[in-house]
């Protein structure tokens, strides 16, 4: 029963913090839904960038509970320290997701284009022309002129020159 009487104010800014962290969470969502909506973004991919958000709510919570219970600000210093390193060490050896990643929530927000347009991507090497098929966190799923499913990573799309492809027909006046 002492707890609660030893820990009454940080029990009370723990409930406020709570009832932060749950309207951030639906004012968050309804800002990126209404943003899609408006904008005519895919619900998967709406989805995708509220769990982003989310994580992003939760990781800054957890560091406003280690304040509230007042943790030292030099084991603070410790764990982070420890926690960096290790992600440090597993993002060197993953950068390429992380970039596919943070190339994906920047593409629904840009959305320079859209599923079913046709895009060419010029690169010197392989260049591509192909209909987009879907646009996913990771990649987007192109088929190509020939018939092929060519799967893009997301992070090449801003290494490199896109351009729309629009294919009007014009009519042509037919002689022999």
């Amino acid at each position: 029963m002492h707890f609660f009487e030893d820990h009454s104010n940080e029990l009370i800014i723990s409930g406020i913090l709570v009832l932060i962290i749950i309207v951030l969470r639906i004012i968050s969502t309804k800002l990126v839904r209404r943003f899609a909506k408006s904008s005519d973004r895919i619900e998967h991919r709406t989805n995708l960038v509220i769990k982003y958000i989310h994580l992003l709510i939760n990781i800054l919570a957890c560091i406003g509970f280690i304040i509230i219970w007042g943790v030292r600000p030099k084991d603070i210093v410790l764990a982070v320290s420890s926690i960096a390193t290790v992600v440090g060490v597993a993002m060197v050896a993953q950068w390429s997701i992380l970039s596919n990643i943070t190339s994906g929530v920047i593409l629904f927000f840009s959305f320079p284009f859209k599923i079913g347009d046709t895009i060419k991507i010029l690169d010197k090497d392989y260049p591509i022309v192909g209909e987009i098929e879907d646009i996913s966190a990771f990649y987007v799923i192109l088929k190509s002129t020939e018939g092929e499913q060519v799967i893009y990573p997301n992070n090449l799309l801003f290494q490199k020159g896109i351009s729309i492809v629009h294919n009007f027909e014009e009519e042509k006046e037919f002689t022999d």
